[in-house]
Formats: structure tokens, sequence, C-alpha cells
């Protein structure tokens, strides 16, 4: 605020004047009428903060703008529950913090994870600092942790033998993770693990994300969904787990996470043209469109297949360009292959506004190749299946989900445990936003306020919001207060949205 200076030259002569006449200059004190507002205490209900443990991946570890550091774990939403279970007679909690806030990991003088990102008034863009966290060395009070939330870690890596073991992180491909092999754990498993450290209560967050968000990262061409039965399996292992000791906890499903900035930042259509280079590029596919309706007259002339249908994939597959933006040109697997009639008909077809350009693709999509002015990638070079997600791609993501999250919900009502739908709670962010105090957040990138500079993970403000949220969960389950205690929940403003890339370590 702008310090307003005022000249006081007027004071000695208002007070002279004030002696000389015979007047009361006995005041009546200004009296401050704001009500007070009583504190009202915590308490707990039914729930037992005492031995808190929290169980999940990145988000749970407090992953954010692209890798793991000290001031993102500090505001990990397990972190910040742990502050306000402290306000009645919950315990210590502790966490295996990074060596730095640099965030990444070197592996001997290789920076084998990267740095996280920080926003240069333009763009993301990643530290060039060199990472001090070694893989393979332990955390600071090892094996004494609560938060066991594990970047990377798919739904069946919890019950993973060697998951937490150095030498796993040597084999091709690698068994163990870096992430917990720092923990330094003496039980064979991470599910094993955590319960090892008997809590009284715990949360279980974001498992099942990895097993979709791997494949989708890699636009499908890559990677693997977990199937509902193993998921199943593994969930039911964790929560019977967990509850085996009667613990009692707050579970959270997984959203869709297409709704993420890091599949919807990118438009469809990202590639500007002037009417000259649309007409260009269009003569460059003339003789692979007069291919396409070629082959397909052979097909329904000699094949199953219908006009109709032969018509649809004719329009599929044509490649055109106008004046304006246009859509940039893939490489789809599903379409029909046609090079067994001519090896020159690749499966090309431009984006409509069902595929999703992963968020990579905004630094590809119109580079040259070897600098050749006519080989521009997502023009006249097809974009590879990993940078795009197709519909059909976005549609086995959502059916997985939906089949995690419901089982998610069946197994935590069963074990009589709280719940948040943190999938509804981001698809409110993501059309209508979230009202969080005065702020409200969104899912846009950078400046949303709710998803950090990768696109995928939260910021500390958005784990701030997901705190409240089990908060509340837990209100409504086991008869607390948060809601209404003082300082019961977490406040927006106490938390960032975007962390200075000169953050002392």
């Amino acid at each position: 605020m702008k310090k307003i200076n005022f000249k006081y030259n007027w004071l000695p002569v208002l007070f002279i004047g004030l002696v000389a006449c015979d007047v009361n200059n006995d005041l009546d004190p200004i009296k401050d009428n704001t009500p007070e507002v009583p504190e009202v205490a915590l308490t707990s209900g039914t729930a037992d903060f005492s031995k808190y443990v929290s169980l999940g991946a990145s988000f749970t570890a407090g992953f954010t703008d692209g890798a793991l550091f000290k001031e993102g774990q500090k505001n990990s939403f397990p972190n910040i529950l742990a502050s306000k279970f402290a306000m009645d007679k919950g315990g210590d909690f502790s966490q295996p913090l990074m060596n730095d806030n640099i965030g990444g990991m070197v592996n001997g003088t290789t920076v084998a994870l990267d740095p996280r990102f920080y926003f240069n008034g333009s763009a993301p863009v990643r530290l060039t600092a060199v990472p001090t966290t070694k893989i393979g060395f332990p955390a600071d009070n090892a094996p004494s942790f609560n938060n066991y939330g594990i970047p990377g870690a798919k739904s069946f890596h919890f019950v993973a033998p060697g998951y937490g073991s150095a030498a796993g992180l040597a084999t091709v491909p690698a068994t163990a993770n870096p992430y917990f092999v720092r923990m330094m754990p003496t039980q064979s498993t991470l599910l094993a693990e955590a319960a090892s450290k008997a809590p009284t209560f715990f949360t279980l967050s974001e498992v099942g994300g990895n097993d979709v968000l791997d494949y989708a990262v890699a636009g499908g061409a890559s990677g693997a969904i977990t199937p509902k039965a193993t998921f199943d399996a593994a969930f039911g292992a964790i929560i019977n787990t967990l509850t085996a000791q009667g613990a009692k906890g707050v579970v959270a499903n997984i959203p869709y996470i297409t709704t993420l900035p890091h599949f919807t930042a990118v438009p469809y259509n990202p590639v500007p043209m002037s009417a000259a280079s649309a007409t260009a590029s269009n003569q460059g596919f003339a003789l692979y469109n007069a291919g396409i309706v070629q082959a397909f007259t052979y097909l329904v002339a000699n094949t199953p297949m219908t006009q109709d249908m032969a018509d649809i994939e004719i329009a599929k597959r044509t490649i055109s360009f106008s004046e304006g933006n246009n859509a940039v040109v893939i490489v789809d697997k599903n379409l029909t292959d046609l090079t067994a009639i001519n090896p020159a008909l690749k499966s090309y077809r431009q984006t409509t506004s069902e595929d999703l350009l992963v968020l990579p693709s905004s630094s590809f999509i119109g580079t040259t190749v070897g600098g050749n002015p006519l080989l521009v990638n997502g023009v006249s070079v097809p974009l590879e299946d990993k940078w795009v997600l197709t519909k059909k791609e976005v549609d086995a993501i959502k059916d997985a989900t939906d089949d995690y999250n419901t089982t998610i919900k069946a197994m935590a009502d069963s074990k009589g445990l709280a719940f948040v739908d943190f999938n509804v709670i981001l698809q409110n962010a993501a059309t209508a936003g979230l009202q969080f105090d005065e702020y409200t957040l969104n899912t846009s990138l950078i400046f949303g306020g709710l998803v950090s500079l990768d696109g995928i993970h939260l910021t500390a403000r958005g784990y701030a919001l997901m705190a409240n949220k089990m908060l509340e969960a837990i209100d409504d389950k086991y008869g607390s207060n948060f809601k209404k205690a003082t300082k019961g929940l977490a406040k927006a403003a106490d938390y960032p949205t975007n962390y200075s890339p000169a953050l002392p370590n």
C-alpha cells in the first residue's frame, strides 16, 4: 500500500488556540462497535487424529509445477490437514522432504528427474539449476514418515513387493520407485509400510489416477490402461488393510484427467494460415485426397463396405486448409488401413474438437523437419500418435475412470468412510469455476489458480481447497466441526498459485 505523507505545520497553531479558549478538551473515546466473534474450539467428533497417515500418489505428495520440492511438499494437502488435526489431539506429521526447492533428482551427475517449472512472464519453463536430491539416497528422518504419497504410483504398485527396493531401480524396466526408495521402507510393500505406522486416521486419494495418466500423456501411443479387475483387487486390499484395526478415514475418487489443461490448453486448430498458404497446402494434399476416394471406391465394389460407410471415412480423411486457424494433420491408427491398396495412403486425417492435443505439442506444431520450410510438423508432416488423444482414446480413459470410481465409492461406503467426489469438483472447476474465499479458481493454465504450471497437478491453493473438501467430508461423516471451528479450514490467501524461481533452499 502506498504511504501518504501529511504536513503537520498547522498543529501548533491549533493547539495554542485551543489552550487560549476556556473549553473542555476532554473528548470521549471512540468506541469500537465491531462485535467480537467468539472463538469456536475444534472437536473431532468420532474421529481420532492422533496417528494420521496419508496414502496416495503425486497429489498426496504435494507434487506441483512438474516436480516435487520442499515448499510444495509443505503445502501438500495432507500437511495442511495435519495442521488442522493438530488443533484437537492430532499428532506429529512427517514428510520425506526433498533436499531443495529446485525439484527433480540426479543419478550421479546426470539429471534423472527434471527440476520444477516457473513462469517467466510468458510461459512455463524449467529451472536451469541442478537438483541436489540424489536417487537412492535416504531422505532425512527415514523411515519415520506419515505421508506415503508416491509420485507415479499406480494402484497395483501399492501391493507390489520391492517397490521401495534400491536394487529395483537398476532393473530394466525399473521395478522400484525412486521417491519410495528414499523413504527407506522396512516392509515389503508400500501398503504394508503405511499400515505399519498403525494409523488411527488416514486419507486415501487419487489411487487409479496414474493407471490412466501414463497412457494419456503419451497420447495413447504407449503404456496401457490398468484393467478394472487389477484395480479392484489392489484397491480392495488397500481399503481392507487400512481399516483392519478400526482406523477411520476419508477417500477421494479420481477426476477425468482429460479436463486438465495438459489436455485442453492447446486447441485442436492451432495452425494459422493465409489464403496463399492454405492454397499451397491443399495442392500438396490433392493427390492424397484423390487417392482416398479411389481406394474407397475400390472397397465398396469389392468388399462388404457400403457407400455410406465409405463416404463417412472419406469426409473424415480428406485434408483441407483455409484462411484462418486450421486443424492439424495427425496419424490415426484407428482408421481403415489402405496401404494394401496404395502404400502411399497412410492413416492421415485432421483433428476435430473431440481430439485433444497434449500440452508439449504446443512447442512442436509448426516446427520444420531439418529446417526444410516445406516439411512442417502438423501440416505437411502429420503428427505422430503421441501428440494427440483421439476421441476413441479419450472415451477409453473416461470409461476406465468411471469403472475405478464406481469401485472407490462402493468400497468407501462399505467401510463407512468419508468420501470426496473430486471428479465432480474438478468438472465444476473446468466449467463454472470454484469459489474459494475471495477467489474463483478454474482449470485455465497459469492464471486459473487451481492447476499448476505442468497442467496436471494442483497449485498450493488448489491443494488447500482439496484439504477443505476433505475436512468438510470429515465433518459430515464423523461429527467434527472444522467448518465452524475458528481457523478450522484453510484460507485461500495463505497459499500461492505460483512459486518464485528464486525460492531459497
